[in-house]
This record gives C-alpha cells, structure tokens and sequence, in this order.
C-alpha cells in the first residue's frame, strides 16, 4: 500500500529502509535478520531499476536521518505500513511522528495485515480479520521518474555491511521471488500432508510452509497467502490440510494483536501475578540448553537444528520453552532473547506471547508441559531427526536413541559409546522436575493476583464471538 500511494500521489518518491542503530543493536536481533532483510531490499531493487528508483538504506538514529531528509527535500507525506514492534521502536514512532507534525509532514500509516491498532478489546476482532482477508489485493504498477539524487550522510557501515552481505546456505534465501517459490510449491504439493506432519521435527521441515521468514520480514503479506489458498482450495480436496494452514494465519495475527495493544509482553509479566513466582537461575542450566547439551535427544536436536537453520516447527518451539521454563527451573526472560536471535522468522508480535504462554505464565492459557522423552517417541518414533542433529548418537540403537542414559556399561561398550562423555548425562532427573514444575506451577495459579489478572486478561486480549 505504501509503493501504491506514493504512485498515486504523482510526485517523485524515494523508497527508504532505516537500519535504526538503535533497534539493531538490541538483545533481539542477529545478523541472520539483518541479512534476509538487506538482501530482500536487493531484490525489490533489481525490479525498481527499470523505473529509476531503489530503496535507498540508511544506518544510524532514526530522528537524525528524517532530519536530514527534511532539510534537504521538501517533503509533504510519508507513507509506511503500521509496525507492531518493541517498546524502543514503539517510542522511536512516537518521537518520529512528533518531528513530522513540527514539519507539517502527512505521515500515512497503513494496517498491516488482520492487526488493528487503537483496540481495547476484542469486539469485532474477527469480523474486521475476515473482511481485511478478502479485500483487494493491490497490485503495484510502478511509474519511470528522473532518478533523485543526493548525498547519503548515513551509509551502512562496513563492518555491518561485511556481515549483512555473507550467504548463510543454511537458512532460507530471502526476497520476494523465493516467497513465491514457497508458496507456490506448498500450494501445488507439500500442502497436502501439512496437517498430518505439521508437528513431525524432521517431516515438518518439507510439510509446513515454511513461509513464516517471509511474513515476518514483508515479502509476503497474510492477505495474498489466504487469497492464493483460497483459490487452491476451489481445485484441490485437501481441505484439511488446507484449512489447518489458514488457521495458522487467522492465529498468526491473533497473537500479534495481543502484542500491538501491549508490547510490555517483550520484558514484563503480562499477568502481574506471577511476579512472586520464584525460579532458580543456573547459568550451566542455560548453557547447556543454549548449547544444545542437555542430554536430552530430542531437546539438543531441536536446538541444534534451530541454530544452524533458523527454523523449527511450532510443537518443537514450544518444547524447548517448556524444557526450559519448568524442567530447568528458569524465568522466561532468560531465554527469550535468545530464541528471538534465532529464529529466522522472529515475529516480537507473536514471539513473546508464545513465550509466556508457553511458560505458563499469562494465567489464561492451559498449561503444558512437554515431555522430551514422550515427544521424542511420537514425533521421531525412527530418530532421523535426532541422529541428524545429534550425531553423537548416530550408533546408538533406536531402543535406546531416545533415552540414551538408560544403556547398561556392557552395551554401551557394545557400541563405543560413553555416556556422560561422548554425550551428557541429562542434567536434570525428568520425572522428579517435571513433577516439581507441575506442583509450583498450578499451586501459583491458585494466587489471588494471578486470579484478578486473569479477569483482566481475558477481557482485553480473548476473541469474542461476533
């Protein structure tokens, strides 16, 4: 919408990204975003070449360069999409917006996707959602001008520059054309075993969409996934597989919603009542999870997978949350910088709900702890994904792959194998954290404050029938 006002206004535009130093140098980002997000950019601007335009980038403070750019353009609107950020980049639009009203500067900021900003609860919600689902999709037609120039005060620096600029084979390649690639290839075949994979570590990786990087970070919107799959839908009779999919996506802007009307979910309990809850922190708890090393197979795989590629599916995200937050013992915010850097797709909208939800800490949501061991079994039943990851294991017997302590000193001989020292020893006894977690968790619920918050939950952030 942004590209499609600027070329209905019929003056000359420039395109601009800002890599705030700000924003990008805060506990959330990794140089794999920056990367997908300037080699995004790199795309959109082969295909605005032939009209004399580019996005042009910019590093530093945001106020500064938009004081710059007013002092040497006169400049009438800004147009931009609305941005449920972080609270740093929430108040970086506030001073933004403040310095465009003083320079009597139009700045036009449009929805993005099913988030509705300015709400105070849910009522509508999934009335406005369905509406905004089957709108028009805009289609850009780009117009040739004189190319505009100027001196660029505020060049990415080389250092940056160096790293942004790497190729990370490992991850998914950025930019629109591979989005479409993706979505094209999941509606035509992957589609059809989405719903039955969806939850599989190593199926999942062909199954699921795996258009989550490209969502995140605006080479694909939710309105044009829903409309091409509405379109598959006419053809194919996959339907469960295929409304499992637009589930997702309704889901997908619920929980950004969640975060555009309270961003404090980045850093503070969204139920003040688990302020008293106490954890232990343990640095060598938080390493070994970090490192993947904890001795629990399908933990350490997951990890492991996550790091190098950006990406796991949702029931593996939340394992390792669960692993962490109960078994471990540890407060949320301690790992949710961490995960926020590695993954690929990092959405803070959906990012830090999940998180304490998964943490079970909001006070609404059920509680689940996920057995390692148990889903391990069910989702692995084979260990391919394990031994992928985990190579330390790779002559292990799937008898015993998923619990790998449980080997006696003659098979482990059998096999070369010595456990606590080719592999760790899980670092805490399953059965007896899960059952502390439990007992902690559900004797706080019963706290009047988490009891009184709920209410208060419940109403701003629950869809009401409508």
């Amino acid at each position: 919408m942004p590209f499609f006002m600027a070329e209905s206004d019929q003056h000359s535009f420039i395109p601009i990204y800002i890599f705030d130093s700000k924003i990008i140098n805060h506990h959330d980002t990794s140089d794999r975003h920056l990367q997908f997000i300037y080699k995004s950019i790199l795309v959109v601007n082969e295909k605005l070449r032939a009209y004399n335009k580019s996005v042009e980038m910019f590093y530093g403070d945001s106020i500064e360069i938009f004081k710059y750019l007013i002092s040497i353009f006169d400049i009438v609107n800004v147009y931009s999409y609305q941005e449920s950020g972080i609270k740093i980049s929430w108040k970086r639009d506030k001073k933004v917006k403040e310095l465009f009203l003083k320079a009597n500067i139009i700045w036009t900021e449009f929805q993005r996707d099913g988030i509705v900003r300015g709400i105070k609860n849910r009522k509508n919600w999934n009335r406005l959602w369905h509406e905004e689902m089957h709108k028009k999709i805009i289609v850009n037609d780009f117009s040739k001008q004189k190319k505009i120039k100027f001196k660029n005060h505020f060049n990415i620096p080389k250092t940056i520059l160096i790293k942004i600029n790497k190729v990370n084979k490992n991850t998914q390649p950025p930019g629109e054309l591979n989005a479409w690639k993706y979505l094209k290839s999941f509606g035509e075949k992957r589609f059809v075993d989405y719903a039955f994979y969806i939850s599989k570590p190593e199926k999942s990786r062909y199954n699921c969409s795996r258009l989550s990087p490209y969502i995140a970070w605006g080479n694909l919107n939710i309105r044009l996934v829903y409309q091409y799959l509405q379109k598959i839908k006419k053809k194919r009779k996959s339907l469960r597989s295929l409304n499992a999919m637009m589930s997702r996506l309704h889901w997908h802007c619920h929980f950004i919603q969640k975060f555009e009307v309270d961003c404090t979910y980045e850093n503070d309990f969204i139920n003040k009542g688990f302020y008293s809850l106490v954890r232990n922190k343990n640095l060598k708890y938080i390493k070994a999870w970090e490192d993947g090393m904890t001795g629990f197979p399908l933990v350490d795989a997951c990890m492991r997978a996550l790091k190098k590629t950006g990406w796991i599916n949702f029931r593996m995200r939340a394992m390792l949350v669960s692993f962490f937050v109960h078994n471990l013992d540890q407060d949320w915010r301690d790992g949710a910088y961490f995960l926020a850097r590695q993954f690929l797709d990092y959405e803070p909208g959906i990012h830090y709900p999940q998180f304490q939800m998964q943490a079970g800490t909001t006070g609404i949501n059920t509680i689940r702890i996920y057995n390692p061991v148990k889903n391990s079994i069910e989702h692995d039943k084979d260990g391919v994904f394990i031994k992928k990851w985990v190579p330390e294991l790779k002559n292990i017997p799937i008898e015993f792959l998923h619990e790998p302590w449980q080997l006696s000193e003659l098979e482990s001989n059998f096999f070369n194998f010595r456990i606590g020292i080719d592999y760790p020893l899980p670092i805490v006894d399953l059965k007896s954290s899960t059952k502390n977690a439990k007992e902690k968790i559900w004797s706080h619920m019963k706290n009047k404050k988490v009891k009184k918050e709920k209410r208060r939950i419940l109403n701003i952030h629950v869809n009401q029938r409508n």
